[in-house]
Order: C-alpha cells, then structure tokens, then sequence
C-alpha cells in the first residue's frame, strides 16, 4: 500500500523549516536529468547553477502521489472539482499569466510583492538568478515526474485549462510534483533573502503561484504541496554554490539601489491584489 500524506501543517511553515535544514548542510559539505521541458519556457541557452548529479532527488524527498482510495486522493479530488468556479474571473487570467515562464514577462511576476521592478536592464544578477534558479528548481521535480507519470487533472475531468494551447505538451508530463510551483516557491525563498521587510508578501505570493497550478485545471493540490518541498530543497543545495551565492549578493544591492530610486513595479498591483483576493475555494 502506498504512504498517505496529510496536510495539517502550514506549507510555508514546512518548507521554510527544509530550506534552512538543507542550508546548514550544504555550507558544511560542498543519471542524466531530461531536458527542461516546462511548456513556454525561453530559456535558450540558459543553465542551472546546479550540475544535475547535484540537484535534489524528488523520488527521494517526496512520497509516492496519493493512491485512488486514499483520503489524501479525495482532498485532491474536492480542492480540484471547487476550484473550477473560479474560471473566467480575474483569479482564472492571473493563474494562465502565472503559467507562462518566458522571460522578460516572468521576471515580472514577484515585482508587486517585491514593490521594485525586476528587469535585465536594473537588475542583471537578480535576472539572471532567477533564469538559472528556474532550470534548477524545474529539472529537480523531473525524476519524480517521469516515475510517477500521474494524470493530469483535465485528463481527468475532461474540463478546460487556462492555458489550452498547452495542453498537448501537458498530457505527455507527469503532474506530480508540479514544477511550476518548485520554481516559484524558490523564487519566493529567494526574493524574501534579498528583501526580508518584504517576505509576508513574497511567500505568500509563491504560495499563490503555486495555487495557480489547481486554478488553471492543470494540478492537484498535492502535487503542489510537494512542489514547495522540491523548491525549498534546490534553495538550500544553491546556497553551496558560490556563483549563485555571488549573485545573490550582487542581487541585494541592485534592489537596494533601485528602491532608493523609489522605481516601481512594472506591472498594475491593484489589480493583481483584486484577483489574489479570490481566493481557492477550500484552502486557506
């Protein structure tokens, strides 16, 4: 019988607890992936700061996805069939936005919470870090990914997705653990590093962009979960990397210089405040 997960512990809190964990370790100590396969993605000729023998095993870290008769399978079933009432809201568009990864748009998305703008021009090193963060945190939730090959919700409840364009490419990847929420959990960790007066509204806006997975019909909420884990852990690996630990701090100093310029977001705040409102319908 495979192990049951439940959820009783606040994400943030769980994930906050490895990161650091992973951080002591990795500062004492110093099978090929797939390629990075996340749809939209540009990320050209971009790599990881990790070598991938170094990146986090989520076949290791995470549990197998919950089995059909389980309680966990039912949350997942219930968070997913009360989710739907949020398509063609605000909440629905700001899900489909969350979803694309291309950059310069992506680099965007933790600009509010951030309240500085994020840009290749005022901000190289904090560019680049999450270009590179991104190829890690991704390609780490693979091996569980490509073991598992669970189903995704729409090819379950044969309802739409706010990126349809996408669901082709979708159908043929493993939806446990999601990947887009392991990068924007370690964005979020990451962001609350450089700035952390600002790490309330970061975490909870990563917590958000992982939620936007189950909004837009493409996760379960428990690949979501376990997507915060992968997230937290590959933040932790990337502290004992020194080029990554030198744009990090090259990072805080450009975002220090561009607040002091009162520069502001590059996106419209109030109404992503508006949409974040509408909250998924079961999870607090």
């Amino acid at each position: 019988m495979k192990p049951q997960r439940f959820y009783s512990i606040s994400p943030v809190i769980l994930t906050i607890c490895l990161v650091l964990t992973i951080t002591a370790c990795c500062e004492r100590f110093q099978g090929p992936a797939k390629p990075l396969s996340i749809t939209a993605i540009d990320q050209k000729n971009v790599v990881g700061y990790l070598l991938p023998k170094d990146l986090p095993n989520s076949i290791t870290l995470i549990p197998p996805f919950p089995s059909k008769d389980s309680a966990a399978n039912a949350v997942d079933e219930e968070v997913s069939r009360k989710s739907l009432v949020l398509r063609g809201t605000s909440r629905w568009m700001l899900a489909a936005e969350d979803a694309d990864l291309t950059f310069p748009r992506a680099a965007r998305v933790f600009s509010c919470a951030l309240n500085a703008p994020i840009t290749e021009e005022d901000t190289p090193h904090l560019y680049r870090l999450l270009r590179r963060s991104l190829s890690d945190a991704s390609l780490s939730t693979y091996p569980a990914k490509n073991y598992y090959n669970r189903p995704r919700p729409f090819l379950i409840n044969r309802e739409a997705t706010c990126t349809p364009d996408s669901e082709s490419h979708l159908a043929k990847s493993g939806s446990y653990p999601s990947g887009h929420t392991a990068v924007g959990w370690a964005w979020a960790l990451i962001l609350s590093e450089i700035v952390p007066e600002q790490s309330e509204a970061l975490l909870a806006r990563g917590r958000a962009f992982g939620q936007s997975r189950v909004i837009c019909n493409v996760h379960w909420h428990s690949d979501v979960m376990e997507g915060l884990v992968m997230g937290a852990a590959v933040v932790g690996r990337l502290h004992a990397d020194p080029a990554f630990r030198a744009d990090l701090e090259a990072a805080k100093a450009e975002v220090a210089a561009i607040r002091k310029k009162g520069l502001k977001p590059l996106r419209d705040c109030k109404a992503e405040e508006a949409a974040l409102g509408l909250r998924l319908p079961g999870i607090p």
